[in-house]
């Protein structure tokens, strides 16, 4: 330990990547003694992602890991894990507003087909994202074993101010940062969770004893819309396996202009719906209402935007920066019809609309009774053919995060 604290000592300043290992399932570690194994002289190299690749060039370990301000993905390969080798880098491309922060590549088969297997890369974004703070993007292409290229890359992120709705973002909301996926789950997915909180008022959000919260676990997948590969995002099924208290189901329920209330409605509770737009300027749901206060989740047809509306989402009081209405860009299907999933939880809304090609996740602090759910149309009206309501009897298992954040 005393070689191990000089070497910290001597490297004040700096990142640096180090080795260390566990024979007890995680609970113990210990540190190589050549620490650090990968050292660029810098103090903005972090957030390593290794996994193991098998192609054409060989079989060996490979890094991913950022230049952070450089808005750089840096790329290393190894046979041992202790002596790493450069192989290329890439960006800065897409979004550059804030640094660059846990980068993961990884392949999914397009439209399910294994033949068809392309590349992703994501990488996270402190500030600049599309609504505000922090967020993530992702890249689509080929990786050789040796370079990632992109076929998605809309600018060279010269310019902070690239135009936000043509890049590609993990999550269009607030609250889903630092995603990063998981090696070798089971049956071959591609699974994938996010820290679920902004570095705007991160340290400020009013929970007790614990301070923010994973996202639930995301299963990826790659699927061509327009013509175009897009990620395609589902909450993992095992959140709704013998977890369901009752279901409520509607068909064809009329939306006029107004508030409409629905009977039940639950602190934790899984909502699926169908709209058809009318004449409305705007229409949706109201989740965890009481009073005049709620959380709107809507669509506004007419520029084909999905809105998180959270100025009345209970206590805002905490941070400046937390009351947003936040928005995505959102495409009709061939029929016109808008389909949206929320996972609603006690202090956060996930939602996937049009089949996960839309996500938007967003941190949400209502009174312990405020339950209430309803439909709402504004300038005209709008129809739900289907409207189905699980509530659940306990809230899905996540993980905490710790109560006092530093970087």
């Amino acid at each position: 330990m005393s070689r191990w604290s000089a070497s910290s000592s001597a490297r004040r300043g700096t990142q640096a990547q180090s080795l260390a290992w566990s024979s007890d399932g995680g609970y113990t570690w210990t540190k190589h003694q050549g620490n650090p194994v990968l050292d660029r002289n810098s103090a903005e190299f972090r957030d390593p992602k290794v996994f193991r690749y098998n192609g054409p060039p060989g079989s060996y370990w490979v890094m991913v890991a950022v230049e952070a301000k450089e808005h750089k993905v840096v790329i290393y390969s190894s046979d041992n894990l202790r002596e790493w080798h450069y192989l290329s880098s890439f960006g800065p491309a897409n979004a550059t507003g804030g640094v660059w922060e846990c980068p993961d590549l990884f392949p999914l088969p397009l439209d399910g087909d294994e033949e068809q297997t392309k590349w992703l890369l994501t990488v996270n974004l402190n500030p600049g994202g599309p609504n505000g703070g922090s967020d993530g993007q992702y890249f689509v292409g080929h990786f050789d074993g040796v370079a990632f290229t992109s076929e998605t890359t809309v600018t060279d992120g010269s310019s902070q101010t690239a135009e936000l709705d043509a890049c590609h973002w993990l999550d269009w909301g607030r609250d889903y940062y630092a995603a990063v996926s998981f090696n070798n789950a089971p049956d071959g997915r591609r699974l994938m969770v996010g820290w679920m909180n902004n570095w705007q008022y991160g340290a400020a959000i009013p929970t007790w004893p614990w301070r923010s919260s994973m996202s639930l676990v995301r299963e990826m997948s790659l699927v061509t819309d327009r013509g175009q590969p897009r990620l395609s995002q589902r909450v993992a099924d095992e959140y709704r396996k013998g977890n369901s208290l009752s279901v409520n189901t509607w068909s064809d329920f009329p939306i006029d202009e107004g508030i409409h209330h629905l009977d039940g409605g639950a602190p934790v509770e899984i909502i699926e719906v169908t709209f058809s737009p009318g004449s409305a300027e705007e229409f949706g749901l109201i989740i965890r209402g009481k009073g005049t206060d709620g959380t709107r989740i809507g669509i506004r047809p007419s520029n084909n935007r999905l809105i998180m509306d959270r100025t009345r989402s209970g206590n805002m009081e905490f941070h400046d920066a937390f009351a947003s209405t936040d928005t995505a860009p959102l495409e009709p299907a061939s029929d016109g019809s808008y389909t949206l999933t929320l996972f609603i939880d006690r202090c956060s809304v996930e939602v996937f609309a049009q089949n996960g090609r839309v996500t938007m996740t967003g941190l949400i602090f209502p009174e312990p009774d405020s339950a209430r759910l309803s439909l709402y149309a504004r300038g005209g009206t709008a129809t739900a053919p289907c409207l189905k309501v699980t509530r659940l009897a306990e809230p899905p298992v996540r993980i905490a995060g710790p109560l006092v954040l530093s970087r």
